[in-house]
């Protein structure tokens, strides 16, 4: 059934008032099931592990992965499953709508834990007690919520902006429940089948899980003597050095730099392959370009002209020349000078984003409003108007007391809150992205400018506006597809809240597993938050801009500087190209940076993924083939499959390798 919408004529010129009778009598289900106990319980459930599994890529690449259409097809096809078998009544539309809001919010609180909050752990050395995560993050997540719902009558309801993102998630709901629903179930089986096969394969590499196999349960060591486990190595390329260590083959090296070294390896990583398709082919090969250049090119001659060199740590110990320390001692700041610039020049190209803050309501429109037709159905702005301030100053105090920001930086930083949720809402509505990278550097730069002595000064102020602006943005966006559908506004805003619960309380004691895990000596330190297997690209982009403002470029070598000016020259360029050809130029200046702090076998995977999904694209174009079925319908179910199948089996072997030690 098509979802009904307003013309273009209409929206132009119809108040608003006319616009929610219009809504009010031809599109609300009010006596639809939506915010029901099951629904509540599967999205809490469902959103935590989702969550778990945007952890696992976000500290991996950086990138925070969408779980919204994910989640509606598993809701989909649990519960039709159930009702098959007669042991549940089926979901209706507005209860799975209301699931996929609880999983994606789920989905998007943890960004802070693998970029501001990371970042403040690299830069300070202390580790945030868990409860203190909990609390701000909470805090600060409940206030997007609080700010985004004053915007929901204007962005959705009288502009009635498209929110592509989440209009594609209704679209999707829509064909599930009142067209095929084979699709959904062929989705759904495509993604469990890909994801167990997945998961099966992660099991083979890691080796907590081949250790409680064969040590635990077939008591292989104590037959054979093994005192490791066998396990099939991720990193194909093992297998060649290993051989070349027993027969004196030949070493790769470029410029007399060993392959290694410069973290140049050939991995299966499934997530990753699954992160490319995702990512497109486009985005992929700039990552590519940018670790090319950088670690193929730029990294040997910095280490033959002693730019990059061993050094030695706190503790006394020499730290050799790495993938890690490559990053760390040079390259970071040409990347993070890529993202950086593109980011904030792709932003200006969207004037937009900005003149839409300074629209002003019509008075003639706006007296001749009539009486809200929704005043039950949608969230009271007293609710706003009480809890904003409260909940403002809440989170400017634990911010002070948790991380000793001074409480005036805490509270300048709140009125930057409403002018960046406006710009993040507007480029959701209109593009589906979120410029949350760029927003950040902005308050960054002005706490830094107020206060350059304490880093933290500048990154949690940041932290705390961003993660408002992304979270607004995003519950308007889920909302998009409850709108469109019929669905009561105050059920997504409680489904919102319920899954920033989920996603917190799932993803902070997971966190300090994965990447705080503590020694012999029940001790934690920050040093394991960046590992080869977790690169925290996003944590050491906020740790290289906070840097930057405490200390200023002085430090930095020369060759750094001139690294950093060819960057920026490089992405103003890149984003004038891209804004010049409408998007058809093929590279992206934020992609290339990335590729810089990311490991290259990481890239190399992604760009695979991207190419493989590319090639399958372009081979099966017609519509209602097998192939097309398979390739392009069905990109996101495999994708997601191979993410979530890698994700959940690799946190369960860091649980594994916790209980065996």
């Amino acid at each position: 059934m098509a979802i009904q919408q307003l013309t273009d004529e209409q929206i132009r010129t119809w108040t608003r008032a006319q616009k929610d009778e219009w809504w009010f009598t031809n599109v609300y289900r009010g006596s639809m099931p939506q915010l029901t106990l099951r629904a509540a319980l599967t999205g809490f459930l469902l959103g935590a592990v989702l969550a778990a599994t945007s952890l696992y890529i976000g500290g991996k690449t950086g990138i925070g992965i969408g779980v919204g259409l994910t989640s509606v097809i598993l809701s989909f096809a649990l519960f039709r499953a159930l009702h098959a078998a007669g042991l549940a009544e089926d979901y209706t539309i507005l209860e799975n709508n209301c699931t996929q809001s609880i999983a994606t919010a789920a989905g998007y609180v943890v960004a802070p834990l693998y970029s501001s909050l990371a970042a403040y752990m690299l830069i300070t050395g202390r580790i945030i007690p868990w409860w203190q995560m909990m609390i701000w993050m909470v805090v600060i997540s409940v206030l997007g919520v609080l700010v985004a719902f004053p915007m929901k009558r204007r962005f959705i309801n009288e502009e009635q902006l498209p929110f592509p993102e989440g209009r594609a998630s209704g679209v999707v709901l829509d064909s599930l429940y009142t067209g095929d629903a084979a699709e959904g179930v062929y989705k759904a089986r495509l993604l469990g089948l890909v994801a167990g096969g997945t998961a099966l394969y992660q099991a083979i590499v890691s080796d907590g899980w081949m250790k409680l196999l064969q040590f635990k349960i077939l008591r292989v060591d104590q037959w054979a003597g093994m005192s490791e486990p066998w396990h099939l190595h991720e990193r194909l390329d093992t297998y060649y050095y290993q051989a070349a260590a027993k027969m004196d083959l030949w070493m790769p090296k470029i410029m007399g730099v060993d392959f290694r070294m410069l973290g140049l390896r050939f991995t299966l990583d499934a997530a990753m392959l699954g992160v490319g398709g995702l990512m497109g082919i486009a985005v992929a090969s700039s990552c590519m370009l940018g670790s090319f250049i950088n670690f193929v090119v730029l990294a040997p001659i910095m280490i033959n002209a002693g730019e990059i060199v061993q050094r030695i740590s706190p503790t006394g110990a020499v730290v050799a020349i790495s993938r890690a320390e490559i990053v760390n001692q040079w390259s970071l700041w040409w990347g993070v000078t890529m993202m950086v610039t593109g980011s904030i020049v792709s932003l200006l190209a969207k004037p937009e984003l900005f003149m839409s803050m300074f629209k002003k309501k019509d008075k003639a429109v706006a007296a001749a409003q009539g009486p809200d037709v929704l005043a039950g159905i949608e969230v009271p702005l007293w609710i706003s108007y009480v809890g904003v301030p409260i909940f403002g100053f809440l989170g400017a105090w634990v911010t002070h007391v948790f991380f000793g920001v001074p409480m005036f930086l805490a509270l300048v930083s709140l009125p930057l809150i409403f002018v960046l949720t406006i710009i993040c809402t507007n480029a959701m509505a209109l593009t589906s992205w979120t410029p949350t990278g760029a927003l950040s550097k902005i308050t960054q730069f002005t706490m830094g400018a107020i206060d350059r002595s304490n880093p933290a000064s500048n990154l949690l102020p940041a932290g705390m506006t961003s993660e408002i602006a992304s979270n607004a943005a995003n519950l308007l966006s889920d909302i998009k597809p409850g709108y469109m559908l019929g669905g009561k506004p105050r059920h997504q805003a409680i489904g919102h809240v319920i899954g920033i619960l989920a996603g917190v309380m799932a993803c902070v004691p997971l966190y300090f597993l994965l990447f705080l895990p503590a020694d012999a000596n029940g001790v934690r330190s920050a040093a394991t938050l960046v590992s080869e297997q977790f690169a925290m690209p996003g944590a050491l982009q906020w740790k290289g801009v906070a840097e930057l403002i405490a200390k200023g470029v002085q430090g930095l070598p020369a060759s750094a500087l001139v690294a950093m000016f060819v960057a920026f020259v490089s992405a103003v360029a890149i984003e004038i190209m891209r804004i010049v050809t409408k998007g058809r130029f093929p590279l992206s200046s934020v992609s290339i940076g990335l590729g810089v702090v990311l490991p290259p076998e990481s890239v190399f995977a992604m760009w695979l993924g991207a190419l493989l999904f590319w090639y399958m694209g372009r081979k099966h174009k017609a519509p209602g083939t097998p192939g097309y079925r398979l390739w392009v319908d069905g990109c996101e179910p495999i994708c997601a499959g191979l993410i979530s199948g890698a994700a959940l089996m690799g946190i369960g072997n860091a649980i594994v390798n916790v209980l065996l030690n």
